[in-house]
């Protein structure tokens, strides 16, 4: 095995179609795992285990006959960690390296200790050779035991859960919105942990970033930087519009057609359109992130929003959504309850501007039209 060389043994899960239980997948998602072949070795996170098999033989024709030295645990969730105690069993002299909340959590899973341990503290470091790993523990980024490290020989950072995207390695996809939908779903709630993940890591140079999910990054890492940056301070990437509807027999959704219209009308050269209960929903979510103003057209149903547009408001708060500019299009043939009810669970949102109401009875005619390209007209200047 040649010295010093970095290799990704990890495995693309093709067989999945709901990540976390939650989240479509149509191109699957990878499982990375790397080994650093230096003086010493050091395999760094395992797979799901369905791919535990697939995984291990990865690892041994890498290997090319040697034994590994470490097994370095970076985060526990069960599609990077699943495969720990097979591995173990595989290679029982390898030291299983990870921080305290990291066995705790091992232990947990497997009901079973793990004596062959090294538990690093914040800023420890551990040598392999001419690489050497500094761990910087980056807890709610997304669970509490997370932890990242940084190589000093390469300039590289092993990101565990962050700069991550949906996708196997083999599918030729744009990293940004999978990687937005991703962080928005999974990791969206935890913006002050990522920030402050980052300040822990400032000035430490980058040239090369390996993720637990997606592709390793090492080109204009600034691209990547400047937008995880905006998602964990809750700014919005794109002056644009998302205008998100729910419709029952067509009426909601003429108005939600009709904001975009007159939004075009208006000059808005990004607007986009999403029915909240047809299309994918964590896109939807995902792009209400995106943008910095949010239309959320819904019909009043049993006195409240319909149950897409709840869901979609809950997901926003649940994540802070904040920042940003809302209007609302109502529907209600009798007791109009949508807006009430949207804004109520907005209420703690932070610096969100509400610009504005137009209430539609039942089907569009002159007077909500009218209202709509007012809204929009509001919308459009701002």
């Amino acid at each position: 095995m040649t010295k010093s060389k970095v290799i990704n043994v990890g495995v693309n899960d093709r067989k999945v179609d709901l990540f976390e239980g939650l989240y479509v997948v149509p191109n699957g998602v990878a499982y990375n795992s790397y080994i650093i072949a230096d003086e010493k070795t050091a395999v760094l996170d395992t797979v799901d285990a369905n791919f535990s098999d697939e995984w291990l033989n990865n690892v041994a024709r890498a290997l090319g006959g040697k034994k590994p030295d470490y097994l370095v645990v970076l985060h526990v969730e069960p599609d990077h960690a699943a495969s720990v105690f097979e591995f173990v069993k595989k290679y029982p002299d390898a030291t299983v390296v990870g921080n305290a909340k990291t066995f705790v959590m091992l232990e947990q899973f497997f009901d079973c200790k793990f004596e062959n341990r090294l538990v690093v503290a914040e800023g420890d470091t551990l040598s392999l050779g001419e690489h050497s790993l500094t761990f910087v523990f980056a807890p709610m980024v997304h669970w509490p035991e997370v932890m990242v490290a940084y190589d000093a020989f390469e300039k590289c950072l092993y990101s565990a859960d962050a700069f991550g995207k949906f996708g196997a390695l083999d599918c030729d996809e744009p990293w940004i919105d999978e990687a937005r939908r991703y962080y928005i779903g999974i990791v969206g709630k935890y913006g002050a942990q990522v920030t402050a993940l980052f300040k822990k890591l400032d000035g430490h140079p980058l040239d090369i970033i390996r993720p637990l999910h997606g592709p390793v990054l090492t080109e204009n890492l600034s691209y990547y930087l400047d937008a995880y940056t905006k998602w964990a301070t809750y700014t919005p990437e794109a002056h644009g519009v998302l205008v998100a509807y729910s419709s029952i027999y067509g009426h909601t959704k003429a108005a939600a057609e009709l904001m975009a219209a007159e939004l075009r009308a208006n000059g808005e050269k990004d607007v986009t359109v999403r029915d909240l209960a047809r299309d994918d929903f964590y896109v939807c979510v995902a792009e209400a992130f995106k943008y910095d103003r949010l239309v959320i057209a819904s019909v009043t149903y049993n006195g409240e929003a319909f149950p897409a547009t709840r869901a979609f408001v809950d997901a926003l708060v649940e994540r802070n959504y904040q920042n940003r500019t809302l209007a609302i299009i109502e529907n209600g043939s009798w007791a109009a309850m949508a807006a009430k009810a949207i804004t109520q669970k907005l209420e703690k949102s932070k610096n969100l501007n509400i610009a504005g109401t137009a209430k539609v009875k039942s089907a569009l005619n002159a007077e909500s039209k009218a209202e709509i390209a007012q809204l929009a007209k509001t919308l459009a200047a701002l």
